[in-house]
């Protein structure tokens, strides 16, 4: 695509930011969600002329509706959609100290948010020739391997937007629909002992949303490779 359409929530820091800086490096026209205007704003700000601002709270559906209205009259369609806001709240927390209302605000975020998001996006999407649409998981919610008791909210939200990843697939058959692991970076979320800079954790999500090939839909991504669930 040339100069692709490109909503990226939670953009304002971390590898939602720097992916949106390397997608404007690459020609395409960025859209900066996030809850704040002020802070989608000061990062537009940064990122120049081709990233626009604006409101997006993947838990409120009116907010959607409206940011949904605003991008059509604006820009007409998406070509692609990352859904990266995400919220950690349990990071230190044991299964058996996790509390309901932790697990429940941190499902409507990661997992219903992803959905809701989505949904209210999908007529835009739909008027591109080649949508995509990148699920911003985590090798927390990875299922091959040994159990793990780290963040258990969190892991079982990404868990969850896996299987969400799958269901779009089945529901959207000619959609590129992918869940990524951009792996442990060095943000306000992954902390600063992190292996990879927030950019290194963006090369996946830049190249799903750019040059991966159409045909490649269904898979759990990390470094440009499919991984198991």
């Amino acid at each position: 695509m040339n100069s692709p359409i490109v909503l990226i929530t939670g953009a304002t820091r971390g590898i939602g930011f720097a992916a949106a800086k390397q997608l404007i490096d690459r020609g395409a026209q960025v859209i900066i969600g996030s809850r704040s205007m002020k802070r989608a704003e000061s990062a537009a700000k940064k990122l120049g002329e081709t990233a626009y601002p604006i409101r997006i709270d993947v838990t409120n559906h009116a907010v959607l509706k409206a940011a949904v209205k605003e991008i059509g009259e604006r820009f007409g369609k998406l070509d692609v959609l990352v859904n990266n806001a995400a919220v950690l709240l349990d990071h230190y927390a044991t299964f058996r100290e996790l509390d309901t209302e932790v697990l429940t605000e941190t499902l409507d975020t990661n997992l219903v948010g992803t959905f809701r998001t989505t949904i209210s996006m999908l007529p835009l999407l739909e008027k591109s020739d080649a949508l995509r649409i990148i699920n911003v998981s985590s090798g927390a919610g990875q299922l091959d391997g040994d159990p793990q008791a780290w963040a258990p909210a969190y892991s079982i939200s990404k868990t969850a937007v896996n299987m969400l990843t799958q269901q779009l697939v089945a529901a959207l058959p000619e959609a590129m629909v992918n869940s990524m692991c951009p792996g442990w970076c060095r943000t306000e979320m992954g902390g600063e002992d992190a292996t990879l800079s927030a950019e290194e954790g963006a090369d996946t999500m830049v190249w799903l949303a750019t040059e991966a090939p159409y045909e490649m839909r269904g898979q759990f991504v990390k470094e440009r490779k499919s991984i198991a669930w």
